[in-house]
């Protein structure tokens, strides 16, 4: 038995009308590359808690890395955020599910507050890469430099009681993070002066309890205290 390959045959008008339909079928097909628009990091400084051994006294260092994804399926198609230090050969990874994501000014950003080293070492400074897939396997990068002063300012201090407070820090500026009897956030407020009353402060009434964010913006460099009772 012979078998004879089978061809398609179009009359000429109707070919015309074929190629239309498969150029649209493959372009609905094609995939496009996820796109990180703008993205930052951001050095945070937290008080070291920890007891004993683990009580370094140096504080403790976290990245806040965010970006912002551009994908024609939306950020529900996106799956990996990936971030590299090439130079140390470390790396990062942030899948969908444990991202933060959040809008601001019309904007969708995804990230992480929580980039750390093993054993709570200083993060290395310099040139950082991020890597954005999606669901489908395309993907994109960008670079990012973050020169955060490897000797920051002193460790900032709030204190809180007998109905005065006082703040220690050398940081440009500096914001109360308040808390109520739960221990849930319930606001941030400016400091305009480093001590007096604490009616001065105008403090809600849930208010139980503050930690004190000192932040120099020019170096995207920021210092978290530890909690203390306000009320």
């Amino acid at each position: 038995m012979t078998f004879r390959a089978a061809r398609l045959f179009f009359p000429p008008e109707k070919l015309v009308l074929f190629l239309l339909c498969a150029q649209v079928f493959f372009a609905a097909c094609s995939r496009s590359e996820p796109e990180i628009r703008f993205g930052f990091m951001e050095l945070v400084y937290y008080e070291n808690t920890g007891e004993g051994e683990n009580r370094t006294g140096r504080p403790l260092e976290r990245y806040s890395f965010f970006i912002i994804p551009e994908h024609d399926d939306g950020v529900e198609d996106l799956s990996d955020l990936y971030l590299y230090h090439d130079r140390e050969g470390l790396r990062w990874k942030i899948s969908s599910g444990d991202w933060v994501k959040y809008e601001e000014d019309g904007k969708t950003w995804i990230g992480s507050r929580a980039i750390a080293m093993n054993g709570d070492e200083n993060l290395p400074r310099g040139l950082y890469r991020a890597e954005l897939f999606s669901k489908g396997g395309e993907h994109s990068e960008r670079t990012f430099t973050f020169d955060a002063p490897e000797e920051p300012y002193p460790f900032p201090s709030f204190f809180a009681g007998g109905g005065e407070y006082r703040v220690d820090s050398r940081y440009p500026v500096n914001r109360l993070v308040l808390y109520d009897g739960e221990g849930g956030y319930l606001s941030t407020i400016v400091l305009g002066e480093h001590a007096g009353p604490l009616f001065s402060l105008n403090l809600p009434g849930g208010a139980r309890s503050a930690a004190l964010w000192a932040e120099d913006p020019e170096y995207r460099t920021s210092a978290f205290t530890a909690v203390v009772p306000v009320r």
